[in-house]
């Protein structure tokens, strides 16, 4: 029998892939990778890949995307990655606190994507 071993590769649709790719790279800090597929960006994270696409199919014309699902990246350091969002101009959606995971905030993106970023454990 075989069973799901986990995560292997994020994908967020975005509504504008131009403008969602710009704000990852310029107010959260993301670096893209080298070679990415038409319709999309990958960015260098690890151990997982995260991408952002064109839809696959039409997504709703406003209101917030991934509305339920929860997606939590790893930084080197919450508090430092915090500042600098907002020092972007980057919207912050939950403030700096201590969590199962260390410290953490949200920050959404032009979508309505709830991003929560937290210091990676080492």
């Amino acid at each position: 029998m075989t069973s799901p071993l986990g995560p292997d590769f994020i994908a967020l649709q975005v509504r504008d892939l131009a403008a969602s790719r710009k704000f990852y790279l310029e107010i959260f800090g993301f670096e893209a990778a080298a070679h990415c597929p038409p319709g999309a960006v990958i960015f260098k994270t690890a151990p997982i890949p995260l991408a952002l696409r064109e839809p696959l199919r039409p997504l709703p014309a406003s209101g917030p995307l991934g509305v339920g699902m929860a997606l939590w990246i790893a930084c080197a350091d919450a508090d430092a990655l915090h500042a600098l969002i907002v020092a972007r101009g980057g919207a912050i959606s939950g403030p700096l606190a201590d969590g199962p995971f260390g410290r953490f905030f949200v920050a959404t993106d032009p979508d309505g994507y709830a991003i929560t970023f937290h210091t990676a454990r080492n």
